[in-house]
């Protein structure tokens, strides 16, 4: 509940110069050639033309479209508002959350006061026992402390839902936070300490204590994360997979009753379960062990009031904003009550808003025309899969295998989620969030030892964004990024190839990446690759890791090639795989190829620019920083160029020669 919303948002229109293939293209109005700096050439015009807002803290193609996504939803949501007779259950539902939310001289009104009771129990605090129903107490309330526990597929039998003990508790974005000692990241824990200080002085207490209190939360938290995984070591499964029985977790971490807590969390019965990060469980049970009860009660008050902020009072909701929104992302001013509003929706009753949303958004065509590309993207798959020199027979047919074996879901799920047994109130925000985080925390832990659900989504409809997940083996499309500028039922091949193809091409990709790889056609945690196709794929990514830790990500900052591999592999993948689609359906056509556009364009150049355009993105400083340090993606920028790189065929069709920058020899290529 407590974090910052980051942004998204706004159209535009870019006019390219003419132009012919396999010639010297000429550089754009502001001086980009698209052989030194494609990402410039074909963004230059964009983001010169669309400057970052105050209350935003990047601006980009995708951020434009989720934009238009939020002004369909605040409509939606300002029409079931209105507390008259006749609404569905599920536009009363929506429409009550969203009243609640916007209420906040309501909100304010009540000050703090719907935290004391939490904040009373959490005073009384003073054993193993009363701590550990604080805790459960705490996490049906989706409060971040200490571990997370929730449900995941067996990696070893992925049929059926595993429980699963993960890290928790610390409030900064990610581990590099609390031990990086560059000037900048210094910098962002002395806010982080005068944020918490001036957090608990609203909260009432003397300045002085707040200033201890403060520097207790970063000494402990720190401590936590000194043994918590890195975000990639997040992303590898080989290291997040220790399927242990319970009598060894409570080995493992022997302060912690656990059988006592899964049963007050109301989970099924269960033996096994997976521990993601042993080593973080051992920490956390030592730091348990020797911290002194005042201690724990300050650190468990902390992330209540933190979690609990977006909700609470505004002074509490300006204080969050000023150290996640402008310290953290460098944003200048907090998005308006009814778009954060609209987000928190989305977030809470997905499944519930998305309805309508879809209804307005997209048809029955649409869906028809996104499965006839996704069908393509598979042809293509296939194809480079059996053109793959590298791979030895025996591990290409398994590949094959598992490709026959993708499960495709686009748009919105066959069967929606029902919100009905979580009580929703037009007049206490802060209750509705505590009480639809139990019910998710209750709908998750219930599908402990159940079958897996195939048909189950990750993603809300109106979500600008897609996914593969290695579990399910599965591509995620929602209805919100199935919009112009990425998707248009009634474009051609070359722009819709360009843009929404190689997103599709990206998450089939990520099933053969360094971390899906490692899953088989039945989404099991195996290794079904010969030792000699391993080392082949090895050397491959190791082109790609020198490739993208050798750009200057933020100044003084390079990219992290190991981090964002898999993405890497995903979009380099992504896009060859679209091409061949594009040169296929091009060959299916005949004179098609010859068709230029208004701009001179030939079909294959529409393409390539579809694929810039689709990233142009300006971003704040904070931003690119954070997200090198932590995020597995790389920056906009260098997802173009690293790409185009490694392109051959658009070095082709630009006319860019051997020494110009978007020219890398010898180029890199996994799939």
């Amino acid at each position: 509940m407590s974090k910052f919303l980051p942004v998204f948002l706004i159209w535009c229109v870019a006019v390219f110069p003419q132009q012919g293939p396999n010639a010297t293209v000429e550089p754009s109005a502001e001086g980009a050639s698209p052989c030194e700096d494609f990402y410039q050439y074909a963004c230059g015009p964009w983001l010169a033309a669309h400057p970052i807002p105050k209350e935003e803290v990047v601006w980009g193609r995708f951020d434009e479209l989720a934009e238009r996504n939020t002004a369909i939803l605040h409509e939606i949501l300002e029409n079931a508002r209105p507390d008259g007779g006749g609404r569905s259950t599920v536009t009363r539902e929506i429409g009550d959350y969203y009243e609640a939310c916007m209420n906040s001289a309501l909100i304010d009104q009540r000050g703090t006061s719907v935290l004391d009771d939490e904040l009373a129990r959490i005073a009384q605090v003073d054993s193993a026992q009363s701590l550990l129903a604080e805790v459960v107490r705490l996490h049906m309330q989706g409060v971040n402390v200490f571990w997370g526990f929730s449900s995941a597929p067996d990696n070893q039998n992925s049929k059926v839902m595993l429980a699963e003990m993960g890290q928790g508790g610390m409030t900064l974005p990610g581990r590099a936070y609390y031990f990086h000692q560059d000037e900048r990241s210094s910098t962002l824990r002395t806010k982080f300490l005068q944020h918490v200080a001036a957090m608990l002085v609203a909260l009432g207490h003397p300045a002085d204590r707040a200033s201890a209190e403060a520097a207790f939360i970063l000494q402990f938290e720190t401590k936590l994360a000194e043994k918590a995984l890195d975000r990639g070591q997040q992303l590898d499964p080989t290291k997040t997979s220790h399927k242990m029985a319970v009598g060894e977790l409570a080995k493992l971490a022997p302060h912690v009753d656990w059988r006592a807590y899964f049963k007050a969390m109301n989970a099924p019965p269960f033996q096994t379960l997976n521990v993601r990060a042993p080593d973080f469980l051992k920490g956390m049970d030592t730091l348990l062990a020797d911290a002194k009860w005042n201690d724990i009660r300050t650190y468990l008050s902390w992330h209540l009031l933190s979690d609990s902020s977006s909700a609470l009072p505004t002074r509490f909701v300006d204080l969050n904003f000023d150290f996640f929104g402008k310290a953290l992302q460098g944003a200048q001013e907090i998005k308006p009550r009814w778009w954060r509003c609209t987000r928190f929706a989305d977030a809470e009753l997905g499944e519930a808003l998305g309805q309508a949303f879809v209804d307005r958004t997209f048809g029955a065509a649409g869906k028809e025309k996104m499965l006839a590309i996704v069908h393509e993207i598979e042809v293509s798959l296939g194809q480079d899969i059996r053109q793959l020199p590298w791979m030895t027979e025996a591990t290409r047919q398994q590949a094959l295998v598992k490709l026959s074996k993708l499960n495709r879901k686009i748009g919105y799920p066959d069967h929606w989620i029902d919100y009905s047994q979580a009580k929703i109130t037009r007049d206490d925000f802060l209750r509705n969030e505590q009480r639809l985080s139990a019910f998710e925390t209750a709908r998750e832990l219930a599908k402990i030892g159940k079958p897996v659900d195939p048909s189950e989504w990750d993603l809300s409809p109106p979500t600008v964004n897609a996914d593969y997940r290695p579990q399910h083996n599965d591509i995620n499309f929602p209805a919100g990024i199935l919009q112009p500028p990425y998707f248009d039922a009634s474009a051609d091949a070359a722009d819709n190839l360009g843009a929404i193809g190689i997103i599709i091409g990206h998450e089939m990709t990520h099933g053969f990446d360094n971390n899906g790889r490692r899953y088989d056609a039945d989404s099991n945690l195996r290794d079904w690759w010969k030792p000699v196709d391993d080392q082949a794929f090895q050397r491959r990514a190791e082109c790609l890791i020198r490739e993208y830790s050798s750009f200057d990500a933020v100044p003084g900052i390079k990219g992290n090639g190991s981090l964002t591999l898999g993405e890497n592999i995903a979009d380099n993948g992504g896009m060859r795989i679209a091409y061949m689609t594009l040169e296929r359906l091009l060959d299916q056509s005949p004179g098609s190829r010859d068709k230029r556009d208004a701009d001179g364009l030939t079909p294959e150049q529409r393409f390539f620019m579809a694929f810039g355009l689709s990233w142009c993105q300006n971003q704040r400083q904070e931003v690119a920083r954070n997200r090198t340090l932590t995020n597995e993606h790389s920056l906009p920028r260098w997802r173009v160029n690293g790409t185009i790189q490694n392109m051959p065929e658009f070095q082709q069709e630009f006319g860019c020669r051997v020494g110009q920058a978007m020219v890398r020899a010898p180029a890199c290529r996994v799939w």
